[in-house]
């Protein structure tokens, strides 16, 4: 069966030609891309730097918030899908409970450092902008008020709204994992009626002091879906098709929102997209996921998929070695980049946003995480070498 018509059997019917052999390992693509995009929102994250003017969101429709998301799906089919198939439904579910308790254990006990970080930071400059910064005004207003929203995720404060929406789409995963192994075709298509049905129907989550969550995961799901086909793709062995027209218009894409994003005006003089062109160099629907956000980020996908296999000499790189140890430890890395965000915002408005005080802490700040990635990933060495020997339970990197 050739490579296309078994990647279309996979499409239809969630099964691939060949008979299961072991399954894939570790894939590094995964942790080195999960990995700069971490230390890509980490400079995002410090809006004003001159180092976020370089960062991908420039030179494209889609940014780093994108990729994670798709990787999040990818991941969590690698692993917990990998489980529910060899271990049943309940067993899968209750690993998936006891990583949603570890999100949601770090999503607040971020909120509380930041929260002190913002009030200390009031205190000792007596800006009180620092607060509207954050928004992080109800907390200081009525503060039993807005922890009890905290803890149900119904107050997200900037930058603290990744961790609920993974939680939520993560809660989701068996739902979508049964839909992907019986028709991921079907299941993409479902999973877009929902997106487009929420957007339509301007259905959103509660978020106090907001019109609702910044990342609506009733839109934001049909990314982590896609994430979920891929996975399930690499975990049945499925090959991506040898598709040259496929592989033109992708790049071709990402070539057209390059010349868009950098251009200053309409780069074709054509009146017809004036108006689109206006909205996507402003900034696209990101609480709604505008398609072509998910255009983009899925012809990048494509793209590594096809011409960067899992084995490539490249991704044994000491760079590459670097960035997968931050995406191995992604949820430890992300918590910390957060609070040091907050924290370089605080330093970059104090002194004014000196250009070398702005590559000081960004500088700073990557150095750290980095660190926190490689201990991090030489504590799991060492305790998995002193550890008794046991069976392993997953296959991939888990989630953010």
């Amino acid at each position: 069966m050739s490579q296309a018509l078994a990647f279309g059997r996979f499409l239809a019917f969630g099964r691939h030609a060949t008979a299961a052999g072991p399954q894939p390992g570790r894939d590094a693509r995964i942790d080195i891309i999960r990995g700069l995009a971490l230390l890509v929102i980490f400079i995002n994250h410090m809006p004003g730097n001159v180092l976020a003017g370089y960062t991908p969101h420039n030179f494209g429709f889609s940014d780093a918030a994108d990729a994670f998301v798709l990787l999040a799906g990818i991941s969590a089919a690698l692993a917990y899908g990998s489980l529910i198939d060899r271990h049943g439904l309940a067993f899968g579910i209750r690993r998936i409970a006891l990583r949603l308790r570890a999100l949601y254990i770090a999503h607040i006990a971020v909120f509380l450092i930041v929260c002190g970080v913002v009030a200390a930071a009031v205190t000792r400059t007596q800006n009180p902008l620092y607060i509207e910064m954050i928004n992080i005004q109800p907390f200081f207003s009525d503060t039993p008020m807005a922890l009890l929203h905290a803890l149900t995720l119904q107050y997200q404060p900037n930058y603290l709204d990744i961790l609920p929406l993974y939680v939520a789409l993560l809660a989701l995963f068996p739902l979508i994992h049964l839909g992907v192994r019986l028709s991921p075709a079907l299941t993409l298509i479902l999973s877009a009626a929902l997106w487009q049905g929420a957007v339509f129907l301007e259905l959103n989550l509660p978020n106090t002091g907001s019109a609702g969550w910044f990342f609506n995961p009733f839109a934001w799901q049909f990314l982590f879906t896609m994430g979920v086909v891929i996975g399930r793709s690499r975990q049945l062995g499925v090959v991506a098709p040898r598709l040259r027209p496929l592989d033109i218009a992708a790049a071709g894409y990402l070539a057209f929102a390059v010349i868009v994003k950098t251009a200053s005006g309409n780069p074709f003089g054509i009146a017809a997209m004036n108006d689109w062109i206006d909205t996507v160099q402003l900034g696209m629907d990101k609480t709604n996921l505008g398609w072509e956000r998910v255009l983009h980020v899925a012809a990048l996908a494509w793209l590594v998929v096809r011409f960067v296999p899992a084995g490539s000499a490249t991704l044994n790189s000491s760079g590459a070695r670097l960035l997968a140890g931050i995406g191995r430890h992604s949820l430890e890395v992300f918590c910390a980049g957060i609070v040091l965000a907050i924290i370089g915002q605080v330093i970059l408005a104090e002194t004014a946003f000196a250009l070398g005080v702005q590559l000081l802490v960004c500088a700073i700040g990557v150095t750290i995480l980095i660190g926190l990635g490689v201990f991090l990933s030489w504590h799991h060495s060492t305790s998995s070498r002193n550890a008794p020997a046991k069976p392993s339970l997953t296959l991939g990197a888990s989630g953010p």
